[in-house]
C-alpha cells in the first residue's frame, strides 16, 4: 500500500497522571517505548513514509534515535497542546497522498490496516475509518452511521445521548483534500472530529467495523489501561529466554514465557512464573516471588522476600521487602522495607479512581477489581508503607514512614501520616 502515515505524539497526556512526565508514547514495556511498537507495527503493514508529531521538547525524536527503525521518519513540532487537528495541521506540506492518521500508541495498527485486505476493498475510496463495538462510550469519539457510512463523530456522547455503540479506533485512512475541511471549522480542542463530521457530509466515509481481532483494541486513556497494554504486547512478543550473561543461582525457579536480560541477577529461592519480563541489570533477590505479566525495566531491583504479581516498573525502581500487586512505578522510585499496595477493595467491589484533569476531580470507574497504586517518577516511601487500591502518588514525592495513602497525593509532595497526620 502506497500510503503515508502521521503518527501523534504531542499533547500533554494530562489524563495518563501522574505517569505523564513525558508523553505516554515514552513509558516503556519491554524495553522498549509504547511508539517504538507502533512504528514496527506500521512497517510490518508495509508503511515506511511517516511523519511524527511531537512536543517543542523533541522528547520523541531524541528517543527514538535510539533504535533502528527500518523506516523513514520526518518530525514536526506541535508548539502548543492544541488537540489532534492542530497537531494533523503541521504535517499539512508534507501529504503527497492518502495517510492514515493515528495515536502513538496504537501498537496493534498492523491488524488494523490488514483489515482493509479482508475487506471488498475499493480503491477509489477516498476515506476508510475503523470501528468496533465499546460498552464505554463515554471515553470515545461514536459513529452515527447509515449502514456502513460515516454520518457524523460524537465525542464523548453524555450517557443516553450515544448515536451508536460504535467506538471510532484511533487510526484514520484520509486524503489531503481533508485540510480543506479542518482549514474552515471553528478551532477548538476537538476540532478534527468536527471537520470529520463535515467531510463526512460531502464525501462518502465507510466504516470498517473490526470483528477479527480477539480482543478489543487496548486504548491508553488513563494510567492503569498500561495493563491491557502491556498484556497485549506480552502475548504477542514475548518469548522465553535467558541471556548468557545473567547470572542465576542452582535453586532458582523459572517456569513459562520469562525473559531474563544482560547481565541481570537472580538470587537463591527466587522464583519467577511467567510470563515474566526482566530487563538488563535487574535485580531478584533471595527468595522472592515475582509472577504474572510483571514487567522490570533496566536497573530494577526487587529485594528478598518481595512479591511482585501483574506490576510494570519502569528503569532504576528499587524495592525492599514487601507487595507489589496490580501496580504501576515510574522511573527512579525507591520503595522502603514493608511497602504493601492493597490491591483489592475488602468488599471485592470495582475499583473508583479519582482523577483531576484540568483542576476538575472525577470519579472514574475503572471496571477493574484489582488494582493497587499508580506512582510517577523518583517517589520514595519510607518503611511500612500502605498504599490503599486505585491512589495516584505523583512525581518527585517523599511518603513518610508508616504511611497509609487512601486518597491521591500531588506531585513533590512530603507526605506524614505519623503524628499528627499533616502533609509537609
Amino acid at each position: 500500500m502506497n500510503f503515508q502515515a502521521i503518527i501523534l505524539a504531542a499533547g500533554e497526556s494530562s489524563r495518563f497522571w501522574p505517569l505523564n512526565q513525558r508523553h505516554k508514547s515514552l513509558f516503556k514495556i519491554m524495553g522498549r517505548p509504547l511508539i517504538w511498537y507502533t512504528i514496527e507495527s506500521l512497517r510490518k503493514a508495509g508503511i515506511k513514509d511517516i511523519i511524527v508529531v511531537q512536543g517543542p521538547k523533541k522528547e520523541v525524536e531524541e528517543e527514538l534515535k535510539n533504535y533502528n527503525l527500518g523506516v523513514g521518519i520526518k518530525y514536526v513540532i506541535q508548539s502548543e497542546p492544541k488537540g489532534m487537528g492542530n497537531a494533523l495541521w503541521q504535517t499539512r506540506n508534507l501529504i503527497k497522498n492518502r495517510f492514515f492518521v493515528l495515536n502513538a500508541e496504537r501498537v496493534d495498527c498492523d491488524e488494523i490496516i490488514q483489515n482493509l485486505q479482508l475487506t471488498t476493498y475499493n480503491l477509489q475510496l477516498k476515506s476508510i475509518l475503523f470501528g468496533q463495538k465499546t460498552e464505554n462510550p463515554q471515553l470515545f469519539g461514536m459513529a452515527k452511521l447509515k449502514g456502513d457510512r460515516i454520518l457524523e463523530i460524537v465525542e464523548k456522547p453524555k450517557k443516553g445521548k450515544e448515536p451508536s455503540d460504535i467506538k471510532v479506533v484511533g487510526i484514520y485512512l484520509l486524503e489531503p483534500s481533508f485540510f480543506n475541511i479542518y482549514q474552515k471549522v471553528e478551532k477548538h480542542v476537538y476540532d478534527f472530529e468536527d471537520a470529520l463530521s463535515e467531510y463526512a457530509k460531502k464525501n462518502y466515509v465507510k466504516m470498517i467495523i473490526l470483528k477479527k481481532l480477539e480482543r478489543e483494541t487496548p486504548p491508553l486513556k488513563y494510567s492503569w489501561h498500561l495493563f491491557e497494554v502491556e498484556r497485549y504486547l506480552f502475548d504477542k512478543f514475548l518469548k522465553r529466554e535467558i541471556s548468557k550473561s545473567a547470572k542465576l543461582a542452582k535453586n532458582v525457579l523459572i517456569e513459562g514465557k520469562v525473559y531474563v536480560g544482560k547481565n541481570a541477577r537472580i538470587f537463591e529461592g527466587a522464583v519467577i512464573k511467567g510470563p515474566c519480563y526482566i530487563g538488563d541489570n535487574c535485580i531478584v533477590g533471595n527468595n522472592s516471588l515475582i509472577r504474572e505479566y510483571t514487567n522490570l525495566e533496566e536497573n530494577s531491583l526487587i529485594g528478598a522476600f518481595t512479591e511482585v504479581t501483574r506490576s510494570i516498573f519502569q528503569e532504576d525502581v528499587h524495592t525492599h521487602s514487601g507487595y507489589s500487586g496490580d501496580s504501576i512505578f515510574g522511573k527512579g522510585c525507591r520503595l522502603g522495607a514493608g511497602t504493601i499496595t492493597a490491591n483489592v477493595r475488602i468488599d471485592r467491589g470495582e475499583i473508583i479512581v479519582k482523577s483531576k484533569i484540568k483542576n476538575q476531580i472525577s470519579k472514574i470507574n475503572t471496571g477493574l477489581t484489582s488494582l493497587g497504586a499508580i506512582v510517577g517518577e523518583n517517589t520514595k516511601t519510607g518503611i511500612h508503607c500502605s498504599l490503599m487500591p486505585g491512589v495516584l502518588i505523583g512525581s518527585n514525592c517523599l511518603i513518610g514512614p508508616n504511611s497509609v495513602i487512601f486518597e491521591n497525593v500531588e506531585n513533590n509532595t512530603n507526605f506524614y501520616t505519623e503524628f499528627k497526620g499533616i502533609k509537609k
